[in-house]
């Protein structure tokens, strides 16, 4: 018997050491990268598919103007979680947090809703971070985006259009507590909450307890605000390209992406937000254009976005190696 419980206990260990070399092969990433690619790139064709008649239409700098003040938001977003990582202890170099967060983001293209997280966790682990850092520092983003998300739109959408305020009343209600709760007093009761049946496991144990002070949530909230600009700004483009008028389509377009999405990222049943955007989007577009305009600026908004994650993630594949952690 003790024989046979050696034997089993060898076993055990050859199959981990087995999963621990899989997980750090160069060649199993690679493979787990083009399958990703292989399920975005299908997404990408499908989205202009739909908005193929109204890129043709578009003036030829809308799209590439569009693209790259989608990209300027989402670089926002990445220094927004490289703050709170930093804040918890774990600061990466730029381009490593680069690398991290966009090639990551490539993971909500997958079927399912939490492959982003996982890759975003496993890639930051790479660079020797702890899983519980990781994990933290990328819900805590979440929440801040859904926070300053949920700000802007009640802010904009209200005196812009008030249709969508009155229809998403409820969800701009929620902007004041959800600002509320990114105190650092409450963030920190909620670590430790959510951290407590944890605790035990090894890794977390060896990581130390998660701490984070209110300048690393203050930066990432500034950040996060200022993401929701160039995001905004890339909806207003494509607003004015369609028959919108310059002036009175700015508040619409920043309040209702901020707002789509916040709800968007919210309801994780619908992949990356599908549906939920577009809805959301012509609702709040509605004082500006028609009802047929709103939907080609949803279409094109999503064609846009899915370029920007996919241009990003080139860039930071294309980066040199990334250097040590300091």
């Amino acid at each position: 018997m003790e024989n046979e419980a050696e034997e089993d206990k060898g076993a055990a260990e050859k199959l981990r050491l087995v999963l621990v070399r899989l997980r750090h092969s160069r060649w199993v990433r690679l493979v787990l990268l083009l399958m990703v690619c292989a399920c975005a790139i299908p997404v990408l064709r499908a989205h202009w598919v739909e908005a193929r008649e109204a890129v043709v239409a578009l003036p030829v700098w809308v799209l590439p103007v569009a693209v790259i003040a989608g990209m300027c938001g989402l670089s926002a977003q990445m220094l927004g979680w490289r703050a709170l990582l930093s804040g918890l202890g774990s600061s990466l170099p730029y381009r490593v947090a680069a690398r991290v967060m966009f090639v990551s983001q490539l993971g909500k293209y997958l079927p399912g809703s939490v492959w982003a997280f996982v890759a975003q966790v496993e890639l930051a682990r790479d660079q020797k971070v702890p899983r519980s850092r990781g994990a933290a520092a990328t819900l805590l983003a979440v929440a801040v985006t859904v926070a300053t998300g949920l700000a802007v739109a009640a802010s904009a959408l209200p005196v812009s259009s008030v249709d969508a305020a009155r229809r998403w009343w409820w969800a701009l209600l929620l902007a004041p507590l959800s600002l509320a709760a990114l105190h650092p007093r409450v963030v920190g009761w909620g670590i430790r909450v959510v951290g407590r049946p944890f605790a035990r496991f090894r890794e977390v144990a060896e990581a130390g307890p998660l701490h984070i002070g209110g300048r690393a949530i203050t930066a990432a909230v500034g950040w996060s605000l200022l993401a929701w600009v160039p995001l905004g700004l890339h909806v207003w483009v494509l607003t004015c390209s369609v028959g919108g008028d310059p002036v009175s389509s700015l508040g619409p377009a920043v309040g209702a992406y901020a707002l789509a999405w916040t709800l968007g990222l919210l309801v994780i049943f619908a992949p990356a937000g599908i549906g939920v955007r577009e809805v959301v989007l012509v609702v709040a577009l509605a004082p500006v254009v028609d009802a047929g305009a709103a939907l080609v600026v949803a279409v094109l908004s999503r064609l846009v976005m899915t370029l920007a994650d996919l241009a990003w993630a080139g860039v930071a594949l294309g980066l040199s190696r990334p250097a040590r952690p300091r």
